[in-house]
C-alpha cells in the first residue's frame, strides 16, 4: 500500500514538474521533521532492541525510538567507561521513480547522520561513506535510479566513525552522543541544466555579487536577475547579465536602489531570483533568501554590519528537545529564537551547523550568528576538515545572520583548513578560534571580572568572549552578569559575549522504567537559563532586564517626584520614538494580603518618546496623574517596533514603613495585652495571642493563638554576628505589652511589642557602639560580610503557597536582583531543583531569598501566617532549596543557607558562575562595614500576624 501510494505521489508530481520545468525540486523520502515522520525498515546492532529487523522513524536519533545505548560525551572522564556506545544501524525503504525523471538530474539528500553514514541504491553504493554527524551531504544518483519501477535505498549508519579525529571532534566532547538519521532526508530534482549553487554578496548599498556553479551552461546564456521583499508588494527592476559559456563558476553582478538593509532589529529579506535561459528560454529558475548588509571586520578596532559597531549580546545553544534529541523541526526553531529575542539578545553560537531551519528563523526574527564547524577541544584531520568546512558554508553561506564562522571550539581547529571556509564564501567572514587569542580577535572563555594582563579591556584586540557567565544548576547567567558587561562595554574594542547556556539539555530515557525520566546527565549538561522543555529560570528574566536595549537610570519616587526619566538608548539601528512605553500606578487594598484581592491599575497612559537616538541618553517625561500617590508602585512597560516586550520595570511610591503598616490588619480591641515575667521566660499575652521568650536566649519559646500553636521559634537567632543577652525588662502601656532586650555584640536590643489587637511587633537595632570588647565579632570594621540578619525555626511540612508584596516572582541572589521587579506575586509551594526536577519543573522556585519585601502571607493546611518589613531593601529568607541529587562532579550548587528556615536579612550571598566569587566584579563580592562612636545602629522593624481570624 505504501509503495503505491509513493508511486501515486511521484506522478502527480512528474505532473506538476513538468509543468514548471525550470525549478529544482525537492521530494522527501523521509519526514520533514520527527513530529511527522515516515516508517523506515531498520536493524540496529547492539544495546536495545538490536538484532533483529523491525522499523524506525525517519528522522529521529535511534536511542530516543527505544534503539541502543545512550551514551553521554564524557564517558571517557566524569563518568568512568571505558569506551562509548558504537551500535551500528542498517536502514531501507523502497520508493518509486516515474519514467519521466530519465532526462532529469537527481540527487539524494541527507540533512544529517550520525556518524559514518553510507549510502546506496538498488545495492550500488552511492558514493564515498560520508564521516561527519551534524553536516549536510547529498549524491548524484542519476545513473543509479530505475526509472518506472521501484528502487531500493540502503543506509548503514556508524555511531561510532572510523576515524579517530572525526571521534575526537564530535564525541570526546561535554554533549549527547546519539546515533541515526536525525534530519530530513529527500531527492533533489533538477532539469540537466541548471544553477547547482549560489552563493551571495549582497551590501547595504543594493549592490549584490554572486558565485554561480552551473552543470551543462548552453551557449549564449544569461541570468536575469530580480529581487522581491518578503512581506511586501514592492517590486524591483529585472537586471540581465550575459555568461561566459566557457567557464560553468563565474561570478554576477547587479545593484538595485533602495533597498531596506538586513540587521537584527530590522531583519529586511528578499527573495533573489536568478533565471537560467539561453535564447529566451528559460532553463532553471533559482531562488535564495537573502539580507542586503555589509559586514566589516576591523582589527584593534570592531566588528561592522552596515557602517554601524556592534555588541553581540549572545547565548550558546544546542540542537536538542527532550523527546527526540538531536531531531527537531521549524516550531522548535522558531520558538527557540524567540526566546532568545524575548531575553534582548541578538546573537547566538553552536558548536557544531543548527538545522537550517534554525538559521531561516535567526534571519527572519533578526540574530547574530556565529556559525561553527565541530571540533571540541580536537580537531578533524585536514582530509575530512576540508570536506565538512565546505559543506557548512555552501549549505549555509546565504543566511544574512550568519556573520562569523567559527573553526572548532577550545583548541579543535586545524590551521591547514583555516583557508577554506574563505574558498566558498564570498563575503569573506572572519574566521575564529573560540576561546583563543587569535588573529586579531579575542574570544577568551570564561574571563574573570579583572581579565586580564594586556587581554580584554587592557589589551590591544577586539575582544568577545565566545563564552562566559556558565550556568550549572541555577550558577552564573544572570548572576554576575551586569558587573562584567558594565566593565567591558567601557572599552572600545569590547564586540559583545556569549553566556553558556541557553538549555538544560536533558533527554528523555526510553530504557529507564523509574520515576526518574529525563537525563542531563547529573551537572555535566544542566547548563542552561531554559529547562529542557523551555521553562524560564530566575536568570532569564535578569538577562532581559540587563540586556534591554532600554536602560533606566537608578531613580527613587518621592513627594517631589515630576514623572521624570534618564533614559539611555542601547540599541544598534533603532531610536527609542519607533518603541512604545506605558505607564500604570497601582494600588492594593488594605485586605490583599488577606483576600484574593488583586492590585487595581488607577491610572495609565502612553508616555510619549521624543527621538532618542542609539547610545544617547535623554529624559523622559509623563504627567503625573492627580490620584498618583494613592496608588503604591509604578510600572513602566516597553515594547519593541514589532510588539515584542522590551521589559516591565517598576518603583515603590511609598517606603516599606508606610505600606507594611497599611497592608497588617488591626482591630479595635479595648482589652490590654500583659507583660508577665519569671527567671526563665517573658510572657506577652492578648486575647488573641500569647508569646512566650526565653530570656537567658532571647528566643521565641512559643506563640500560641486561638487554634493552637504557631510553629514560629527559635528566633531571633543572629546570621552574620555574635550576640548573647546581657538584660531584659518588660512594660506595659494601653495599646501594648513591651519587652526589651539588651544584647552584648552584634545586636544592640531587640525590643517585642504585643498590641492589643495581637499585631505582634520586633524591633531590632544592630551594630550601634564601635568598639565593644563583645561587639561586632570583636571588630571595629568588618571585611567579608555575605550574610546578615536574623533567623527562625518555621516547618516547611504544610506550607502550600505564598502571596506577598515585594520583588518577585523569582528568588533572588546578591549579583542577580534585577529580573525581579515590585508587585503582588502568588506561587505555590514546590520543590524545584534548579536544572534537575525534569519530571516536575515548576518555575519559579518556591524557596529561596526574596528581595525588597514588603508583606507577605505564607498559606500552610494549620493557617495562614503574614510577616511585614518597615524596611526598604529587605531579603526574605523562606526555607533553604534543595540540593541536587545527581551530580557527577564537584558543584557548588549554592552558597550556604544560614541555619533556620525564615530569615530576614540585609545581606545575602552572590551566586558563582562556573568560577569562584572572587573572579567575579563588586557586585558577587561580601560587603564590609565600619562601626563607628556614635552611630545609631542599623534597624530592623518586623511585623507578625499569627492571629486565626485574620
Amino acid at each position: 500500500m505504501r509503495l503505491n501510494t509513493l508511486h501515486t505521489l511521484f506522478v502527480l508530481f512528474a505532473i506538476t514538474f513538468f509543468s514548471h520545468a525550470q525549478e529544482t525540486k525537492k521530494i522527501y523520502l523521509s519526514g520533514k521533521d520527527f513530529k511527522h515522520p515516515v516508517s523506515w525498515e531498520f536493524m540496529c546492532t547492539d544495546g536495545h532492541n538490536s538484532k533483529t529487523w523491525s522499523t524506525i522513524n525517519v528522522p529521529s536519533n535511534w536511542e530516543l525510538e527505544g534503539f541502543g545505548e545512550y551514551t553521554y560525551g564524557r564517558w571517557y572522564k566524569e563518568l568512568n567507561q571505558k569506551e562509548p556506545s558504537k551500535e551500528e544501524g542498517f536502514y531501507k525503504y523502497n520508493f518509486s521513480i516515474p519514467e519521466t525523471y530519465k532526462n532529469q538530474n537527481v540527487t539524494i539528500v541527507f540533512g544529517g547522520a550520525m556518524t559514518d553514514t553510507e549510502v546506496k541504491i538498488n545495492g550500488k553504493s552511492a558514493g564515498p561513506i560520508h564521516q561527519g554527524g551534524f553536516y549536510e551531504f547529498k549524491y548524484d544518483i542519476t545513473s543509479l535510479l530505475n526509472y518506472g519501477e521501484d528502487n531500493l535505498l540502503e543506509v548503514h549508519v556508524s555511531k561510532h566513525s572510523s576515524n579517530n579525529t572525526v571521534n575526537n571532534a564530535e564525541r570526546k566532547t561535554d554533549w549527547w552522543l546519539f546515533g541515526g538519521i536525525y534530519r530530513p532526508v529527500w531527492l533533489e530534482v533538477s532539469p540537466k541544466t541548471y544553477i547547482e549553487h549560489v552563493a551571495v554578496d549582497a551590501k547595504m548599498d543594493g549592490s549584490l555579487s554572486a558565485d554561480l556553479d552551473i552543470i551543462n551552461l548552453p551557449k549564449k546564456a544569461s541570468i536575469e536577475a530580480t529581487i522581491s521583499p518578503i512581506g511586501s508588494h514592492e517590486s524591483f527592476k529585472t537586471i540581465t547579465i550575459p555568461l561566459d559559456d566557457k567557464k560553468t563558476h563565474q561570478t554576477i553582478s547587479a545593484k538595485w536602489d533602495d533597498v531596506k538593509t538586513w540587521n537584527p532589529e530590522s531583519p529586511n529579506l528578499y527573495t533573489l531570483t536568478l533565471e537560467l535561459k539561453s535564447e529566451n528560454e528559460i532553463l532553471h529558475t533559482s531562488k535564495t533568501k537573502i539580507g542586503f548588509r555589509t559586514l566589516e571586520f576591523l582589527k584593534k578596532d570592531g566588528i561592522y554590519v552596515n557602517g554601524k559597531k556592534i555588541i553581540m549580546k549572545g547565548i550558546n545553544r544546542h540542537t536538542i528537545w527532550p523527546e527526540s534529541g538531536r531531531s527537531t523541526d521549524k516550531d522548535i526553531s522558531v520558538l527557540d529564537v524567540n526566546l532568545i529575542k524575548d531575553m534582548n539578545m541578538n546573537a547566538v553560537r553552536f558548536h557544531y551547523p543548527p538545522d537550517s531551519h534554525f538559521l531561516e528563523a535567526c534571519d527572519s526574527l533578526g540574530l547574530f550568528v556565529l556559525n561553527e564547524v565541530a571540533g571540541w577541544q580536537n580537531g578533524y584531520d585536514t582530509k575530512t576538515g576540508t570536506q565538512l568546512i565546505k559543506e557548512t558554508v555552501q549549505r549555509d553561506v546565504n543566511h544574512p545572520s550568519v556573520i562569523i564562522w567559527d573553526h572548532g571550539n577550545e583548541g579543535g581547529w586545524n590551521y591547514e583548513i583555516d583557508h577554506v571556509f574563505h574558498e566558498y564564501d564570498p563575503q569573506k567572514r572572519i574566521v575564529i578560534h573560540p576561546w583563543s587569542d587569535f588573529d586579531g580577535w579575542d574570544t577568551h572563555h570564561y574571563p574573570t571580572y579583572l581579565t586580564g594582563m594586556h587581554r580584554f579591556n587592557n589589551g590591544e584586540n577586539v575582544f568577545f568572549p565566545t563564552e562566559f557567565m556558565h550556568g550549572t544548576y541555577d550558577n552564573g547567567i544572570g548572576a554576575g552578569l551586569e558587573d562584567f558587561w558594565t566593565r567591558y562595554k567601557q572599552s572600545p574594542l569590547f564586540a559583545g559575549g556569549f553566556m553558556w547556556a541557553m538549555l538544560d539539555e536533558a533527554v528523555l530515557r526510553t530504557d529507564w522504567t523509574g520515576e526518574q525520566k529525563y537525563d542531563s546527565k547529573g551537572n555535566l549538561a544542566a547548563d542552561g537559563v531554559l529547562g529542557p522543555h523551555r521553562e524560564k529560570e530566575g536568570s532569564f528574566f535578569t538577562v532581559k532586564e540587563v540586556w534591554s536595549p532600554i536602560q533606566f537610570a537608578p531613580k527613587q519616587i518621592t513627594q517631589k517626584f515630576d514623572g521624570s526619566f534618564l533614559v539611555t538608548n542601547d540599541y544598534i539601528y533603532t531610536n527609542l520614538n519607533t518603541c512604545k512605553l506605558e505607564y500604570r500606578v497601582l494600588k492594593a487594598t488594605e485586605e490583599i494580603l488577606y483576600t484574593d484581592d488583586k492590585a487595581e491599575v488607577i491610572a495609565s497612559n502612553p508616555i510619549t518618546i521624543e527621538s532618542i537616538t542609539p547610545g544617547e541618553t535623554r529624559t523622559l517625561h509623563f504627567n503625573v496623574p492627580s490620584n498618583f500617590f494613592e496608588g503604591d508602585w509604578l510600572e513602566i512597560t516597553a515594547t519593541d517596533k514589532h510588539g515584542r516586550e522590551i521589559y516591565t520595570w517598576s518603583w515603590p511610591i511609598h517606603k516599606a514603613s508606610y505600606l507594611a503598616n497599611k497592608l497588617i490588619a488591626k482591630n479595635d480591641l479595648k482589652k490590654e495585652a500583659k507583660a508577665e515575667k519569671t527567671d526563665s521566660e517573658i510572657t506577652l499575652s492578648s486575647k488573641a495571642l500569647t508569646v512566650k521568650l526565653d530570656t537567658k536566649t532571647g528566643q521565641i519559646i512559643s506563640i500560641q493563638n486561638k487554634k493552637g500553636d504557631v510553629p514560629f521559634t527559635n528566633g531571633p537567632k543572629p546570621i552574620g554576628m555574635k550576640a548573647e543577652v546581657e538584660d531584659v525588662s518588660i512594660s506595659q502601656t494601653k495599646e501594648a505589652a513591651i519587652c526589651v532586650f539588651k544584647y552584648a555584640g552584634g545586636i544592640e536590643t531587640a525590643t517585642w511589642t504585643l498590641f492589643n489587637d495581637g499585631r505582634l511587633k520586633l524591633e531590632l537595632i544592630f551594630l550601634k557602639n564601635a568598639g565593644r570588647n563583645s561587639g561586632f565579632d570583636g571588630a571595629f570594621f568588618e571585611g567579608a560580610i555575605n550574610q546578615f540578619g536574623v533567623t527562625f525555626d518555621f516547618p516547611e511540612e504544610g506550607v502550600e503557597a505564598m502571596k506577598w508584596i515585594g520583588n518577585g516572582p523569582y528568588h533572588v541572589w546578591k549579583n542577580r536582583i534585577k529580573g525581579t521587579t515590585l508587585g503582588l506575586w502568588e506561587k505555590d509551594y514546590n520543590t524545584t531543583v534548579t536544572g534537575e526536577s525534569f519530571e516536575n519543573l515548576v518555575y519559579p522556585e518556591f524557596k529561596g531569598y526574596h528581595a525588597n519585601f514588603i508583606g507577605g502571607n505564607l498559606k500552610t493546611n494549620h493557617g495562614d501566617y503574614k510577616f511585614f518589613s518597615e524596611n526598604d531593601k529587605l531579603f526574605f529568607r523562606l526555607f533553604t532549596p534543595d540540593l541536587p541529587k545527581h551530580a557527577v562532579s564537584k558543584v557548588f550548587p549554592q552558597p550556604r543557607f544560614p541555619e533556620g528556615n525564615i530569615s530576614f536579612m540585609y545581606e545575602i550571598p552572590g551566586m558563582r558562575a562556573f568560577k569562584p566569587l572572587e573572579h567575579q566584579g563588586p557586585e558577587s563580592q561580601p560587603t564590609n562595614i565600619r562601626i563607628k562612636s556614635g552611630d545609631e545602629g542599623i534597624p530592623m522593624t518586623l511585623l507578625f500576624d499569627f492571629r486565626s481570624d485574620n
